[in-house]
């Protein structure tokens, strides 16, 4: 595992929107490995390997998909005593936040707490949160409304185990550039692309899918567990493999990908889990639905407390996907 390289993967900021610093790092690590590189119109960063079969007209293409942004807040006002409210940049949950960190675009750290409430039984939401960003009068705040902010949460191994913010979907782009690094003489065109904007409107990769126009189309991207306390009953687990879709929030798979990447995790005699996501959804709804629909389906990582600072993932369920994938697209 490549710890150097998920730490700038995860390290780096790029929340919705505002992904050019992560963009411009995966740029570096993919631009030796690729045929082709291209940015397009909203900032997802496409790299093109040729698949032999170009020559003899008998390459299809295939995209590979993992999403580079990630989820933050965005300031929506400055109170006069120098207090930040907020609003979230993909789905947060204020009960993960509050004792936690932010970082902005010039550096100021602030720390994200919950204001004195008369009833304090319910959970708290977004709106009764704040951030502290040392300040004592507005005027101090270098900064105002709009400003991005991602939060703070480094990356560590404990065991078998890697925790860090941003997991999602940082993983999944960690996962594409080591097939790419891996992969040999491709039978057909493969896109990996690293999308824009999937946290909240899935526009990153629906524009880069129209644009290229695939035959087949596999998100790369994090899956929930049921394996912590109390937790929704959901049959994927850390460390067992990793996880193939069937269904989620918002699409069903395609069972011609389906059963491609089960019959590859087979071949390579590698354990696998199947997935269905009660909630949520992956860059895979927004290419099935490109122009006249394309065959799409997603492979997983399973990760605990997404969308908080420390998602947790396996190392080996990890290891293992990339050799699914390379199995599947070769």
């Amino acid at each position: 595992m490549n710890l150097e390289l998920l730490q700038k993967l995860t390290q780096t900021p790029g929340t919705s929107g505002y992904e050019d610093e992560i963009r411009g790092v995966i740029y570096q690590e993919v631009t030796p490995l690729a045929d082709e590189i291209r940015i397009d119109p909203l900032g997802s960063l496409v790299a093109y390997r040729k698949g032999r079969g170009a020559n003899n007209g008998h390459s299809k293409k295939m995209i590979l998909a993992a999403h580079m942004d990630e989820i933050g807040v965005m300031v929506t006002h400055v109170e006069e005593k120098g207090y930040l409210r907020f609003t979230g940049i993909g789905g947060l949950r204020a009960i993960h936040h509050i004792g936690g960190r932010v970082r902005f675009p010039d550096g100021t750290l602030g720390v994200i707490y919950v204001e004195h409430r008369d009833d304090a039984t319910q959970s708290p939401n977004l709106n009764h949160l704040y951030v502290d960003v040392g300040a004592t009068k507005r005027e101090e705040v270098p900064f105002g409304v709009g400003t991005p902010g991602v939060f703070v949460g480094p990356l560590f191994q404990q065991g078998n185990h890697l925790i860090s913010k941003a997991m999602d979907d940082r993983i999944g782009c960690y996962l594409l550039i080591e097939v790419l690094r891996q992969l040999k003489n491709p039978p057909h065109d493969i896109f990996f692309v690293f999308t824009t904007q999937e946290e909240i409107t899935l526009s990153g990769a629906r524009t880069s899918a129209y644009r290229i126009d695939p035959d087949i189309a596999i998100a790369v991207d994090v899956t929930g567990t049921g394996d912590t306390p109390k937790s929704l009953p959901m049959d994927v687990k850390l460390g067992q493999g990793p996880a193939i879709k069937i269904k989620d929030g918002g699409m069903i798979a395609h069972p011609q990908v389906r059963d491609m990447l089960i019959a590859a995790a087979e071949k390579a005699s590698i354990p696998y889990q199947l997935e269905i996501l009660l909630g949520g959804t992956t860059d895979a709804m927004a290419m099935q639905l490109v122009r006249a629909g394309v065959p799409s389906g997603c492979l997983s990582i399973p990760c605990r407390y997404i969308h908080s600072p420390s998602e947790i993932v396996d190392i080996a369920d990890v290891e293992q996907a990339i050799q699914v994938l390379l199995t599947a697209i070769t």
